[in-house]
């Protein structure tokens, strides 16, 4: 009877052990996949915003000054989510014992990712006010948009989440920091401090999503009104008019898409105290990054000036690092295309005081 207890208690535990082998190799198999998604998106957001900057560090037609000014601030934001966040939280995972309580390093690289997304929110909300501005105001851009003011949004967009986020930053300060193995992220504990984390939604998120949702729509609403008013021209107006729809839509839509849930899911921590599940939480988590991609489509890529002084700069480029490749395969030389030409030679003394953001909806306001 005894052999038969201790044979039954030898197949338990084996059954136990094996257990847990297999709950390793299923929690090892999906952080791999997690860290596939995030070292993809990161190589993606750090690759769009690469060829961004190789464009708007020159001049680029129909765009001002001010306008280059909140570009560069966006694509730095977009860019510290592939240089910085996914890094650093990477970096943690790896050297990381998950059995540890909080320490000064997940602290740091919470109030980071804190301050990078606060940041990009900020940002949006700018370039939202400046083309609004731009659209509604085009006489009065110059003198409401100086560079003075630019660079004060610009300050304030960089300068006030940091200021705000401090507390996260201290180890024992207010709010407690852990590492979360089911979005491979050091995130703040805000059940520990209902109030604060209320608190930054009401702050950021809130008035940021009132701001761009305001000037987007008056934006749309001018160019359907404008539509209205000149049927005579009723094929340019309505051009115009889907204009304005193929840019403003998906860019409202992508921002509530990539940062509603994460706030969402925040508020709900905090009220409730518990957590959403494992994969639930790394979606919404790591979804507002993929909007550091998508803005690179939406403000960039539907511009038909930038694409086209992209492929001139990767011209250049080409001719610089490979000119028999580039004249083997038959490239035109821009002496060769006047109008390219010129465009490449054109700085901002010739630019008109537009938005840059969205170029393509300034002309709204103004017939071909």
């Amino acid at each position: 009877m005894n052999a038969s207890l201790n044979f039954s208690a030898l197949d338990l535990d084996s059954g136990t052990s094996s257990g847990a082998d297999s709950q390793r190799i299923m929690q090892h198999y999906h952080r791999s996949v997690k860290v596939s998604i995030i070292i993809v998106l990161g190589v993606m957001i750090t690759l769009g915003n690469i060829a961004v900057l190789l464009v708007i560090t020159s001049s680029v037609a129909g765009w001002s000054r001010s306008s280059r000014y909140f570009l560069l601030s966006l694509t730095a934001a977009d860019s510290a989510f592939g240089l910085l966040v996914m890094p650093l939280n990477l970096w943690v995972s790896l050297v990381k014992d998950y059995t540890d309580g909080p320490d000064w390093l997940c602290h740091m690289v919470a109030f980071c990712n804190a301050t990078v997304y606060s940041t990009c929110m900020y940002t949006l909300a700018a370039i939202s006010l400046e083309r609004y501005i731009a659209v509604l105001y085009p006489l009065k851009y110059s003198s409401l948009m100086t560079r003075k003011r630019t660079l004060l949004l610009i300050a304030f967009s960089w300068c006030f989440p940091p200021c705000l986020l401090v507390p996260i930053s201290f180890p024992d300060g207010i709010i407690q920091v852990h590492f979360s193995t089911a979005s491979l992220v050091c995130n703040p504990s805000y059940s520990t401090n209902v109030a604060y984390s209320l608190s930054l939604t009401c702050v950021i998120f809130f008035p940021c999503s009132i701001v761009m949702m305001y000037a987007n729509i008056r934006v749309w609403y001018a160019a359907k009104t404008q539509r209205r008013k000149m049927r005579q021209f009723e094929r340019v107006c309505r051009r115009r008019h889907n204009m304005a729809s193929r840019v403003l839509v998906p860019v409202m839509a992508a921002y509530f898409i990539c940062w509603t849930p994460c706030m969402a899911a925040m508020i709900y921590n905090a009220l409730s105290g518990s957590t959403v599940p494992e994969w639930i939480e790394f979606v919404v988590v790591w979804l507002p990054t993929s909007n550091g991609f998508l803005n690179c489509i939406f403000y960039f890529w539907i511009n038909k000036s930038f694409r086209r002084k992209f492929y001139l700069v990767m011209e250049r480029l080409a001719r610089g690092l490979c000119p028999a490749l580039v004249n083997t395969l038959g490239c035109c030389s821009p002496s060769k295309t006047p109008f390219v030409s010129g465009m490449l030679n054109n700085n901002n003394n010739s630019v008109h005081e537009r938005s840059s953001s969205v170029s393509s909806t300034c002309t709204l306001m103004t017939l071909a």
